[in-house]
This record gives C-alpha cells, structure tokens and sequence, in this order.
C-alpha cells in the first residue's frame, strides 16, 4: 500500500505542475506522525490560483475514485488543505507559506525527489 501512496502523492506533484504551482515539494512524513505518510506542500500565484490547484487536484483523483476525506480553506484560498487520510496536500499563497514554514516545522521528514520542472 505505501508505494500506492507514494505515487499517488508524486501524481498530485504532477497535477500541480501542470497547473504552474510553485515550490512543490513531496515529504514522507510517516515516521514522524500517525495520521499522514506525506505532505504535497505547493505555492499558487493568487488566491484565485490556489483556489484552481486545489480544485484540479480534487477533479484529477474524483476521476481516479479517490476519495477526498477532509477540505479546509478553499472559500479563504490562502491555505487550502485536501486531506486524503495518507496523503495531506497544503496549497498556499506565497505570503502564507511562509509564515506557516511547514518544511521547518516538519525538518525531519525526508524529502522526495520528484522529476518534474519545479519553479
């Protein structure tokens, strides 16, 4: 199951890459928490762009009966969460990424590499 996970969460980068989200980066999380086994963390342009990432995301994997269990933010679009139990993405605008800084609060998890074009 968890090389399900794990390319479900590089599927999720690519969504967001075809998108033109920004600063995506792909943490295994697992061994530091319970409830997920990887953050896809990204940056939209505006709030209207997170508001598409997320939107695109939630299509792409409804299309792959994936179910999303948990959203939050989408209506505010400056930090929107798609919660699928293993898999927690978090679309920010620039501004709010960096205030929440999740890499530094979750230093430990290790990184994914991820070939995709990543700006």
């Amino acid at each position: 199951m968890q090389n399900f996970e794990r390319e479900l969460a590089i599927e999720i980068c690519k969504i967001i890459d075809d998108k033109k989200g920004k600063d995506i980066v792909l943490m295994e999380v697992g061994k530091l928490t319970a409830f997920a086994d990887y953050f896809v963390i990204a940056t939209g342009t505006s709030i209207k762009h997170t508001s598409s990432l997320a939107d695109e995301v939630e299509k792409r994997l409804d299309e792959k009966n994936v179910s999303l269990s948990h959203k939050e933010g989408h209506r505010e679009g400056s930090w929107i969460l798609l919660d699928y139990l293993d898999i927690v993405v978090h679309i920010f605008t620039e501004e709010q990424r960096s205030f929440y800084d999740i890499e530094r609060i979750w230093k430990g998890a290790k990184y994914v590499e991820l070939d995709i074009d990543i700006d």
